[in-house]
């Protein structure tokens, strides 16, 4: 089986079952502020989950490209990866009767019957209730997990203390509290607001070593129980009197693709999957190494050039701020780590040929092939300028200073992306000790806090941010393409957006500066359509009708065959704008406009051929 067979598997598994596809989302999230990256399958679905609808219905199905910027540390074990892939099937506004059990059942069919997993290496995890919230136990999920379990002739025993007695007493179905199998997006229970939905989860976890010791159990860390997969049943509403069914809750199931395509070879390790097979025999070749002796440094190299292949790819270039500084963190750390076991300045840029070649499930990315390798060739180009710089500065402060402590280390990683070990190296061939080295651990540990807080300030608003601002900036944005297009031309098109409840940043496609005069006769068409008055209408048509019909529209790709399309006509009766987006809007231009005239701010150079607009709301 190939990493396309498996997914084709899914996909076609749950639309016979009656669920219609929809495409991944970029790895960027669209009109999200609030995160860096789509970092699960659901992140994307979170509007329709809170009711917005979906165009393409409520039974859905796909396969998203993730990445997650909190397991970067964690590459080099067996399991963890930064950028990822994960299937996900949703219902939503299901019926509070069947939900589980259709959910539970097509999962179990699909892993055991159509992938063929020994059920008997099958471990679940169940919700225990929590007494002083009044949520109950989940009883019903327990049920339809022995009735599958019985289907395939295992007696599902529930295991109620698994922190105490672990797999010793044959458990099969596991209960944990809110920390283990709850899900919202506040958290657990008690930090959930009045208003805000959730439920607990059921997860599925496969057994790679059934003799390992028999305190093991899901919650445990360790390579034995690895999770497959992840079912939410958003079922419950926070209410000033406590929890409350939703009369139509909904459902998701989540499992990574890498980690399932194990679980189908026996084989924990992720990277023994066909996802790096290609990749790993030609960093072998090229390093004269073995993955198998050099598994840590491997690894690395092998997910963060993954990584990097695919955020490039969805647009995102090395660079010193936001997301293009972890996309440049990734190459370097790469680079480093390949440095060190013989492979060559341009390791990364050839590890992307491979991965895009293989990747025929992502036409877009093939299609940007030239681009993708250029930009990775020109940071490593340049990175190894870096290199050689730091070399020059430390032989430099040893001539001036002759000694170099821990905390002078950091400032060389700091400044130059000079790592400790590179420090090391270089003060050996000059004869000098690197003195006062935990003094790096305290330099590195204050870093990281006041990183920290600053990132906490700016990504503070969880998966998505919906506030009345944000949902009127997002409103403005329509008008100001439209603005846009009015002035400059219909070659004008969004390029990317970026919204928070202080600002817009919005991106288009322009080939020269835009002048100051250019920006009034926009600000001037965009708030004399707020001041006029006017009317926000949503309908849905097919894809391909809103192509023939001109609906404006960037990003088609990502688009189900049914789409959104946002209109804003004046209360005159012209037609303002007409969009393909995913929302949220205000119903009326006045809405928009309590919120105080739209400014243009900045305009300035975003990339090659993209020009980038700042605005904000102003008080008269």
């Amino acid at each position: 089986m190939s990493p396309d067979e498996l997914r084709k598997s899914f996909i076609n598994f749950m639309v016979e079952a009656g669920a219609v596809e929809i495409p991944s989302d970029p790895l960027v999230p669209e009109n999200d502020s609030t995160t860096l990256f789509t970092g699960s399958g659901m992140q994307p679905m979170v509007p329709y989950l809170l009711g917005l609808k979906h165009p393409s219905g409520e039974d859905l199905v796909n396969v998203q490209r993730c990445l997650r910027t909190v397991d970067i540390e964690e590459v080099g074990d067996s399991t963890h990866l930064t950028f990822f892939e994960m299937i996900g099937r949703w219902e939503l506004n299901a019926d509070p009767a069947s939900f589980k059990r259709r959910q539970i059942e097509l999962i179990f069919e699909w892993q055991t019957k159509v992938l063929g997993l020994d059920a008997s290496r099958v471990y679940v995890t169940v919700f225990a209730g929590d007494a002083e919230l009044g949520i109950p136990q989940d009883d019903e999920a327990i049920a339809i997990w022995k009735d599958e379990f019985a289907k395939v002739g295992i007696d599902a025993k529930v295991e109620e203390e698994p922190d105490t007695y672990g797999m010793s007493r044959g458990g099969r179905i596991f209960l944990y509290g809110v920390d283990e199998n709850w899900w919202s997006r506040a958290g657990v229970p008690s930090n959930m607001p009045v208003g805000e939905i959730g439920g607990p989860d059921s997860e599925m976890f496969y057994d790679y070593d059934p003799s390992g010791p028999d305190d093991d159990h899901p919650a445990k860390d360790g390579s034995r129980l690895v999770e497959i997969g992840n079912n939410v049943f958003m079922s419950l509403r926070n209410t000033a009197e406590g929890f409350v069914p939703l009369p139509a809750p909904n459902i998701d199931y989540g499992g990574g693709l890498e980690r399932i395509f194990s679980a189908v070879q026996g084989n924990p390790d992720v990277y023994r999957t066909p996802f790096f097979s290609g990749a790993i025999a030609e960093l072998e070749r090229l390093t004269g190494q073995t993955y198998d002796e050099n598994l840590k440094p491997f690894r690395v190299i092998l997910d963060h050039a993954r990584a990097v292949t695919f955020l490039i790819g969805d647009g995102v270039t090395p660079s010193n701020t936001d997301r293009g500084y972890i996309a440049r963190r990734l190459l370097r750390r790469a680079v480093r780590v390949g440095r060190a076991i013989g492979a060559p300045a341009d390791i990364i840029a050839q590890l992307a040929e491979i991965y895009i070649s293989e990747a025929k499930s992502f036409k877009e990315l093939y299609a940007r092939r030239d681009q993708i390798v250029e930009a990775i060739k020109r940071e490593e180009d340049q990175f190894q300028r870096t290199l050689a710089a730091g070399e020059r500065e430390i032989r430099r402060f040893v001539e001036n200073n002759n000694k170099v402590d821990g905390a002078d280390a950091f400032h060389f990683y700091e400044t130059y992306g000079f790592p400790k070990e590179l420090t090391e190296e270089v003060l050996g061939e000059l004869g000098v000790t690197l003195s006062d080295p935990e003094k790096y651990d305290e330099a590195a540990t204050r870093h990281s806090e006041a990183s920290r807080t600053a990132a906490a300030g700016k990504f503070a608003g969880g998966l998505a941010d919906h506030s009345e601002t944000t949902t009127a900036y997002h409103t403005a944005t329509h008008l100001l393409l439209a603005g846009l297009q009015r002035v400059l031309g219909n070659s004008v098109h969004q390029m990317g957006s970026n919204i928070t409840a202080e600002r817009l940043r919005y991106d288009v496609s322009h080939p020269t500066k835009i002048t100051r005069e250019e920006l009034d006769q926009v600000e001037e068409f965009i708030n004399g359509a707020i001041e006029g008055g006017g009317k926000v209408t949503v309908s849905e048509m097919s894809k391909q009708g809103a192509k023939d019909a001109g609906i404006e529209g960037s990003f088609w790709e990502k688009y189900p065959e049914t789409v959104t399309v946002y209109a804003i006509k004046s209360d005159e009766g012209e037609m303002l704008s007409e969009e393909l987006c995913g929302g949220p809007h205000v119903q009326d231009l006045a809405e928009v406009g309590k919120h105080g005239r739209v400014k243009i701010t900045k305009e300035g150079s975003s990339s090659a051929g993209v020009r980038r607009i700042r605005a904000e709301f102003r008080a008269e």
